[in-house]
């Protein structure tokens, strides 16, 4: 089969399969029963293994209410997911009468669109898994992930701590591409079994609707791929006269052609968790076990759970990884977006020197088309099949950014420069003019490594349609790529999205104006900044003495006053004592707009070792707190004593506004030094630094991060958070304060012509990033 005929088949397959009711298979898996209850809790619909589970036949209890079963307290739990959203679980333990005497089971309820569904699985432990049972189990594994910033250590030791806890014989983690087809990028196996490491799996290994599945449901458990599944009595709803969702059922039976394809593996047991990123599924923790095997409910939260603390780290990890690359582009747009708004001649800005135009977005070769004018820089096509591209590009590309890493397979003309332009960004700038930047990439041969043929899993039938079947070989094979590049990253096509508004908003727009709009704007500042000192100043004097006469009248009067008027006179010493609070941060604020910095050369080890000295002597639990800095601070050109304020806030910050039983902060920076080391084997080693504190370049552009494993800010407050006297808790909680800390902070990193952002998950804690230029 070619190529383009195995994509027309493998897409006929995919959308057949896709079709496929996988999620109301009518029937489950036979370690456990179910019941689906009407919303007064009458049981419409049982499988059909009751007997065996419960000693009593399906038709004997049918049409009871689930009291017939269990006693009224629990029955009251399962009730309470009528008042959820669907798919959020109750488990309890339960004691059920059965003829063979009592016994235990595990039970798990959670309701539908039309119904409620409780799963039964036996147990031997009559008592829940308590909290310091579990976190001995898994606290040990979390806490090993969080100090790993490597992604790809990460992913193994993921893969590692999964083993520990469930045994299976295999355990992967599973990454799906643009494509939707996957890799194996981490692995920790039995030492007789053959690696799946490093290889590839075709799209059609996890079509569309089992990847939709494990979207909704982070687990999925399959202890016996042998076993027959237990079909539903009866096989509809009464009420519905519909098949029973069974989406967010751990028994939900398996589809034939998951069991065939395990099977093929050598697999007899199988057990998935979902790792979530944005909303997305990012890739799969697949666990096999070549006989099956049994894994208690308990066991399978604890999964679930740490599932969803490596979905939570995963964007730390990958931030982490990506952060040098996006460091250095970001420092190129800007020194390239300045040299456009400063520049006479926009071509001249946009091609010399030409290094730039490439650099920022790491391509070989570029065109900038202004109407007819077309320049070159680089390794590009000629001008006339420039020329022909432009052309094609304006049938055929709507959006004001387009991308391909095989422009070949898009357009045959470009075949014969493929060697030069496999890859194409292109940047419209306007839909007026015909402005356009394309960039190039050559074409890149590559080798991938699939796991099996994946050809193989498409079958035609006699009536000419194709199907999926499950492969049966899982050897290596190899498949040469051929026009392709390398990739685009979304950071570079966020570079080029900048270069554009850069050059909208700047080149093509009245620069001038900004400028004059700018300086009266500074100028604005200043007199605001020099009446908000004076104003500031002059109401602390009558502010003092409201405070002292309510004083004097408190003590020298209170006999004569009534409750009422001394509860009066308490307020009025509060409400001064508020404002002076708020006064003196609007004062330090406006004498901040006002100063000249002192700029010396500051080891930031021996400042920081200064402001924790006075942080833990403030702080009577200073002994519980965890103060983390990965490798030694450099030293930069600042002022001393306003930086050091910067790191008092921020680090009074991260324990204040902290509800763990385990507080800590980390205090670290990112930088491109010279020689291109950058942070490459410094992050996240705890402890181990060098006896000297680097002094990078110069020119370097260095990034100071504080992150904590607080509260953390809701997304909608990221910006507000700086405004002065913003406070987004009460003054009874989180110990008060007159909400200038971040803003004052703000006012000390602008005056050293840095920036100050945060990035945050609430509940899970918040990275303040600074610079100090």
């Amino acid at each position: 089969m070619s190529q383009p005929e195995y994509t027309t088949a493998q897409a006929t397959a995919l959308t057949n399969h896709d079709r496929k009711p996988i999620h109301i298979p009518g029937s489950i898996q036979p370690h456990g029963v179910l019941l689906a209850l009407s919303t007064q809790l009458e049981i419409l619909q049982v499988s059909n293994n009751t007997q065996v589970y419960l000693g009593k036949e399906p038709e004997d209890v049918l049409g009871r209410p689930l009291s017939y079963l269990i006693d009224p307290r629990q029955v009251e739990i399962v009730k309470q997911c009528l008042g959820k959203k669907i798919g959020t679980a109750n488990a309890f333990k339960v004691l059920i009468n059965t003829l063979n005497g009592e016994r235990y089971f595990d039970a798990i309820a959670h309701r539908t669109e039309e119904a409620v569904i409780l799963e039964l699985e036996p147990t031997d432990s009559e008592s829940e898994v308590s909290f310091l049972s579990f976190h001995a189990l898994a606290g040990e594994a979390i806490a090993k992930m969080q100090r790993t910033s490597n992604l790809v250590e990460f992913l193994h030791l993921v893969a590692e701590e999964v083993q520990k806890i469930i045994g299976f014989d295999r355990v992967m983690v599973y990454q799906f591409d643009e494509s939707e087809a996957g890799s194996v990028v981490a692995e920790v196996k039995r030492e007789d079994l053959s690696p799946y490491l490093g290889l590839h799996y075709p799209a059609t290994d996890i079509p569309a609707q089992a990847r939709e599945l494990y979207t909704r449901c982070f687990l999925r458990f399959l202890p016996d791929l042998t076993a027959e599944p237990i079909k539903l009595i009866p096989t509809e709803n009464p009420t519905t006269h519909q098949h029973l969702d069974l989406s967010y059922c751990l028994l939900r039976s398996f589809d034939r052609c998951c069991t065939e394809y395990h099977q093929n593996m050598g697999v007899k047991a199988l057990l998935v968790i979902s790792i979530i990123q944005e909303q997305k599924l990012w890739g799969l923790i697949s666990c096999h076990h070549q006989t099956p095997k049994y894994v208690s409910y308990e066991v399978l939260k604890m999964c679930e759970f740490l599932g969803q603390i490596v979905s939570s780290e995963l964007a730390h990890k990958i931030s982490y990884s990506e952060w040098d690359y996006k460091v250095k582009l970001k420092s190129l747009q800007s020194e390239f977006l300045e040299s456009i708004s400063q520049a006479d001649n926009f071509i001249d800005a946009l091609i010399k020197p030409e290094i730039r135009l490439l650099d920022l977005v790491s391509a070989s070769g570029a065109a900038v088309c202004l109407d007819n004018e077309i320049n070159l820089v680089g390794t590009t096509p000629n001008i006339h099949e420039v020329q022909a591209l432009i052309e094609w590009a304006d049938t055929q590309v709507s959006d004001n950014l387009f991308s391909t890493d095989s422009l070949p397979k898009l357009n045959s003309e470009a075949l014969i420069f493929k060697d030069t332009a496999s890859g194409l960004l292109l940047l419209r700038i306007s839909k007026v003019r015909r402005y356009y930047i394309l960039w190039f990439r050559p074409e890149v041969i590559q080798t991938v490594h699939w796991a099996g043929n994946p050809q193989e899993s498409i079958q035609a039938q006699a009536d000419g349609s194709y199907t999926l079947s499950p492969r049966k070989s899982f050897e290596q094979w190899q498949e040469t790529v051929r026009l392709t590049s390398l990739p685009w990253k979304p950071c570079e096509l966020d570079s080029a999205i900048a270069l554009r508004n850069a050059i909208v908003g700047i080149v093509l727009s009245k620069a001038d104006e900004l400028a004059k709009i700018n300086l009266e704007l500074e100028r604005s500042n200043q007199e605001l900044a020099s009446f908000a000192y004076a104003a500031s100043h002059d109401l602390k004097e009558p502010l003092r003495g409201i405070y002292n006469f309510s004083t004097v009248l408190l003590e020298d009067y209170a006999q004569v006053l009534d409750d009422e008027g001394i509860e009066c006179l308490q307020t009025v010493v509060s409400l001064s004592v508020r404002m002076e609070t708020l006064i003196n941060a609007l004062l330090r604020l406006s004498q901040l707009g006002q100063a000249q910095l002192r700029l010396q050369a500051t080891d930031l080890n021996e400042l920081l070792n200064q402001v924790i000295d006075v942080f833990r002597a403030s702080r009577q639990d200073s002994g519980l707190v965890d103060i983390r800095i990965p490798r030694p601070l450099p030293t930069v050109l600042c002022d001393r004593v306003l930086v050091n304020e910067v790191f008092s806030n921020l680090l009074g910050n991260a324990f204040k506004y902290n509800d763990k039983a385990e507080q800590w902060v980390e205090i670290g920076y990112f930088s491109q030094e010279a020689g291109g080391q950058g942070d490459k084997g410094t992050r996240g080693q705890g402890d181990k630094q060098n006896n000297q504190s680097p002094i990078p370049n110069p020119q370097s552009p260095i990034t100071f991060y504080i992150r904590d494993n607080g509260i953390g800010i809701p997304h909608h407050h990221l910006e507000t958070i700086f405004r002065l006297f913003k406070r987004l808790h009460s003054q009874e909680k989180y110990g008060g304060g007159a909400g200038a800390g971040l803003a004052i902070v703000k006012k000390i990193v602008e005056l050293h012509n840095g920036k100050i952002w945060v990035k945050s998950t609430v509940g899970v804690g918040s990275m303040f990033y600074f610079t100090l230029e």
